[in-house]
């Protein structure tokens, strides 16, 4: 395991300032997930700490060693990439104990690890089958149990899943954690989704144009968001924004509300208008109301709901519940 630091990291591409100045722990044995929009900077601090890409300024530390200068393959890191990068002419086995190969490390002791690592990823069936022979989720594994051998003191993993699909996401969000808390290593991941970041991470990282918003566990961030910008990011529906003469009432410019505090009431409510689109997920009904004055207000209801499009709706929300933001920031919530 090791603990990742950053100090005032800098990065420049020509004239173009990609990440001003950043600073960051990665506490050793976390899984620290790097989390936002396309652009923000979190694919390039995963560079910069494998050695990738050179820092402009700053420093990158890994237990208490500058590697800010050394060699991707002298800071005892290991990453996994989006694109499964396996050799199409090797077995599983032959794929996974690669590195250990290349470092020339005994047959026995290569195949002793392998056997290891396959075991850890319930792999054991499949050492002798070639890449083409597996499905996307088998072959993610064989990328990660690849750079398990090399026994890393930080894990970095750059979308690993974007190229799987809905299910196989599911199943492998499950089988990363689940390594994680088995090997307890200090994993570093980066994704553009939300929900990856909230059901994996112990640490959330939220990025905007190269800053860090906040830094905090999930429900941290979900519970008491510093910024607007999290607050609309970290959630899914996401929350609910209303300015004027509601949030005036609350004394801030914009108001916030999650979906699932959001009541539909049979009586006039706070907000009153019209059904415009009903999304019935089985367990959970999305509600998607018309509200003069404001853009589309989103309640979560549990189970089914007899309403359909076109319906007046009433909506009321109680105040413990509200988030209040000016400035873009988030105000004591007390009043």
């Amino acid at each position: 395991m090791g603990q990742v630091i950053l100090k005032s990291v800098q990065k420049k591409f020509g004239d173009l300032e990609v990440i001003p100045n950043l600073s960051l722990i990665i506490p050793k044995g976390s899984f620290t997930v790097l989390v936002g929009p396309s652009g923000c900077g979190k694919s390039t601090i995963l560079r910069l700490i494998a050695g990738l890409e050179d820092a402009t300024g700053g420093e990158i530390i890994i237990d208490d060693i500058d590697v800010t200068h050394l060699e991707p393959s002298k800071r005892k890191i290991a990453m996994v990439f989006q694109s499964y990068a396996l050799y199409p002419h090797m077995t599983v086995a032959e794929n996974i104990g690669f590195g250990l190969t290349l470092a020339k490390v005994s047959k026995k002791d290569i195949q002793k690890r392998v056997s290891e690592v396959a075991k850890i990823l319930q792999l054991e069936k499949l050492l002798q089958r070639k890449p083409k022979q597996l499905s996307g989720g088998q072959r993610q594994r064989v990328a990660i149990g690849r750079a398990i051998t090399r026994n890393p003191k930080v894990f970095l993993f750059d979308e690993p899943l974007s190229n799987l699909d809905a299910s196989l996401r599911g199943q492998m969000r499950v089988e990363l954690t689940e390594l994680h808390a088995q090997i307890k290593a200090t994993m570093v991941y980066v994704t553009h989704d939300q929900v990856e970041a909230m059901t994996m991470a112990d640490q959330i990282v939220v990025l905007n144009q190269g800053v860090i918003e906040q830094v905090g566990t999930p429900m941290d961030l979900y519970d008491f968001p510093d910024s607007l910008f999290v607050a609309r990011f970290i959630g899914s529906p996401k929350m609910n924004i209303m300015e004027g003469e509601i949030a005036e009432k609350y004394f801030c410019q914009k108001l916030g509300v999650r979906p699932e505090h959001m009541e539909i009431s049979k009586e006039e409510g706070l907000l009153n208008g019209s059904i415009r689109h009903i999304e019935k997920l089985g367990a959970d009904t999305l509600v998607y109301s018309e509200i003069k004055g404001y853009d589309t207000i989103t309640a979560r209801v549990v189970g089914n709901l007899e309403m359909k499009i076109g319906d007046t709706i009433h909506l009321r929300f109680d105040k413990k519940h509200v988030h209040r933001f000016s400035n873009g920031n988030r105000l004591n919530t007390q009043f």
